[in-house]
């Protein structure tokens, strides 16, 4: 898709710019990988047992580690590697352990990381029709991403969105490494997180979904094991979990006086600063009046975000 920019009342088309070699596209991700992607860097060149790892990267939102590699050569199978290494990974936990304390000078350990969390991200300036397919599973910890280049210093990170993701990877392959990493390596779907019986908080997320999606057109929907994230770009905005009654709106960077909150209904949760790094608020919905309130909070968050900068438009 070709990219303009305005010139009074004309648009003109912004030159897209060859991206030199593998490694100036490794450097310039590493030294943003919190502005792209959230994402805290942990190492480069990460060499074990004859595989070298391009970026070892860590999500503080999932707890746990992202591998990253960028691809020029079209030939390679998205699936193939990207099981390999989550596999590394995970015959050799304390390996990767070790790795993030020592360049983090930290004390991470084992219990601390949700494996089944981790994924892989493939970065390319184009990708195969082939390789596009192929993350075409509901199940795949796998995520393609575009990067181009723009005359004036501009760059762009595209992701891939699966078009079909209604088959498990599992049942099309019989490859012992796919079957061992998706037996402790889990995507999460929103279904996930009902029980058959949680008939009231479905019908609650059921509506507050419709609205949130409906407040903002770039929400993007992002599960995890915890929680039913809502993101723009990379920024969580509000994160939902779900009882089996109600339904609770976690209100990220944010505490209880950021918001207009005539009800007196929100609350702190407490430690969020020592657990995530940020503070987050919460608002909890029983019934379908309190949906609306929701909404209510949720705009003032966009509001405040774009206002200082922490989502862009």
């Amino acid at each position: 898709m070709p990219v303009f920019k305005q010139s009074k009342n004309n648009l003109e088309t912004v030159r897209e710019l060859k991206i030199g070699l593998e490694k100036d596209l490794q450097e310039l991700t590493e030294n943003n990988i919190e502005t792209v992607f959230n994402l805290k860097f942990v190492a480069t060149e990460f060499q074990l047992n004859n595989l070298r790892i391009d970026t070892l990267a860590f999500d503080t939102e999932t707890s746990a580690f992202v591998i990253i590699e960028y691809k020029r050569d079209k030939s390679f199978s998205v699936v193939d590697q990207g099981f390999a290494y989550l596999a590394l990974m995970l015959n050799n936990k304390a390996d990767f352990i070790l790795e993030y304390n020592e360049q983090m000078q930290g004390s991470l350990k084992r219990d601390d990381i949700d494996w089944s969390q981790s994924r892989v991200l493939f970065l390319a300036h184009s990708f195969t029709t082939h390789q596009r397919e192929a993350i075409n599973f509901k199940d795949l910890p796998i995520e393609l991403w575009e990067v181009r280049k723009y005359e004036n210093s501009l760059f762009s990170y595209n992701p891939i969105k699966a078009i079909h993701t209604a088959e498990s990877i599992k049942t099309v392959t019989k490859d012992e490494t796919v079957s061992k990493v998706s037996r402790e390596v889990k995507t999460y779907t929103v279904a996930d997180h009902f029980k058959s019986d949680w008939n009231n908080s479905h019908d609650l997320f059921d509506s507050l979904r419709d609205k949130l999606l409906s407040l903002d057109s770039r929400f993007e929907e992002a599960p995890t094991k915890q929680y039913i994230g809502y993101k723009i770009g990379n920024v969580n905005v509000v994160a939902i979990h779900i009882y089996k009654s109600k339904v609770r709106m976690d209100m990220t960077r944010t505490k209880p006086k950021d918001v207009n909150d005539p009800e007196k209904q929100v609350q702190y949760v407490e430690k969020s600063m020592e657990h995530w790094n940020q503070d987050i608020s919460y608002f909890e919905m029983t019934e379908d009046q309190d949906i609306d309130y929701a909404i209510f909070l949720a705009k003032q968050l966009l509001e405040r975000f774009a206002k200082k900068g922490i989502i862009k438009g």
